[in-house]
């Protein structure tokens, strides 16, 4: 009773915190140059025409002569100016869009990483500040600095993205847009300098503008903005029909080297289900803190941080048997499907070696809990 108590007060008070933060809008779009930062300013526009008090905190145009003119006519609220290593450098003002609270603030690059010495790391932490303040944000980003695609984004364009966003920051958006082209359009626009200078488009077509990975680019955005369309529905519209709440658990070891595929591919998952998850890790005798080699700790420890990042909520436990402490985690958290790596994984074999697999599955089947092999 008391703990049912509780969880009412904390629903309650979630709803407070919830009304009282601002808006949050985020457009989305597979690469640089489909026109994001253009339908920011558009949409400012016609704000301002309604009477909304909306003012620019952050735009890049990358100089691009359409995009630019939209500038003309919006407020701007001046950027901070900080000195760095020899330079004059510019970024949000934070303090200052809370000081002056416009209803709607446009916060462009929503992946930047801020000068160092500024008070937050990265530009959506000063998005959530000023959500937190009660105003309202306008922002964007590109499909690949999106976390949990890190590695598929990798895989498809050979680059590995340092820029990214954590998919829970996704979650709070309250309306995900996705700004859409044709891969031809879009090489189109490059070609007539619609993107980068002159200078630039040969390397961009023959590196990050190929035709079959902008398609696969494409994909990943429409695949997210759907995702986040099916679980504002499930949020917003009352179901008759009550459905098993999922429940994931990710399962990962010290010598996984390949972990944070599994956490990013559960991420994606969770996402998905919009469920709550989890990152379990089973300390065996053999892995104890003063047997453990540094590079697993450090290893280890960046994968723990990763699967925050993500929303995931760690747990560790001490062992000698893997297979009953997944089992026990799975009853004690009602998980509804575990996740672990394929069978090259170290702690699948750790499982697999063993005469109890049989029984984790069988335990898993009996449970109806789902186990899914992540490739």
């Amino acid at each position: 009773m008391d703990n049912e108590k509780e969880n009412n007060v904390k629903h309650f008070l979630d709803l407070i915190q919830k009304s009282r933060r601002g808006k949050f809008k985020v457009y989305i779009g597979m690469s640089a140059g489909v026109g994001k930062t253009y339908r920011m300013l558009q949409e400012a526009h016609t704000l301002l025409k309604k009477g909304i008090d909306v003012k620019i905190g952050y735009i890049e145009t990358h100089n691009r002569k359409e995009t630019h003119e939209l500038l003309d006519g919006l407020p701007i609220i001046p950027r901070r100016s900080i000195f760095y290593k020899g330079k004059q450098l510019e970024e949000l003002d934070v303090q200052a869009i809370i000081n002056l609270r416009p209803e709607v603030v446009i916060v462009d690059e929503l992946a930047h990483t801020n000068i160092e010495g500024s008070k937050n790391e990265k530009r959506w932490q000063d998005v959530l500040e000023i959500l937190e303040a009660g105003i309202n944000v306008i922002s964007a980003v590109n499909i690949q600095h999106i976390e949990s695609l890190n590695e598929s984004v990798k895989q498809i364009t050979n680059i590995d993205v340092k820029e990214r966003v954590p998919d829970n920051v996704l979650r709070m958006a309250d309306e995900v847009v996705n700004i859409d082209l044709t891969s031809e359009d879009l090489i189109a626009r490059l070609k007539e300098g619609k993107i980068y200078t002159a200078d630039k488009i040969q390397t961009a077509l023959n590196n990050f503008f190929k035709s079959d990975q902008i398609l696969q680019l494409r994909e990943l955005a429409l695949k997210e903005v759907a995702s986040q369309v099916v679980r504002k529905v499930e949020n917003e519209i009352p179901k008759k029909i009550a459905l098993r709440h999922e429940k994931l658990l990710a399962c990962i070891s010290s010598n996984d080297a390949t972990a944070k595929i599994v956490i990013r591919k559960t991420a994606r998952l969770a996402t998905y289900y919009n469920s709550h998850w989890y990152v379990l890790y089973v300390e065996t005798p053999k892995e104890s803190s003063d047997k453990i080699a540094l590079d697993k700790q450090r290893r280890l420890i960046n994968n723990f941080k990763l699967a925050t990042e993500l929303g995931a909520e760690v747990i560790k436990v001490e062992n000698k048997k893997i297979t009953d402490a997944i089992l026990a985690i799975v009853e004690q958290k009602q998980i509804t499907t575990v996740c672990i790596g394929k069978p090259h994984y170290s702690l699948l074999n750790a499982i697999l070696s063993t005469s109890l697999f049989r029984r984790l599955l069988n335990t898993l089947s009996l449970s109806n809990v789902d186990l899914v092999i992540l490739s």
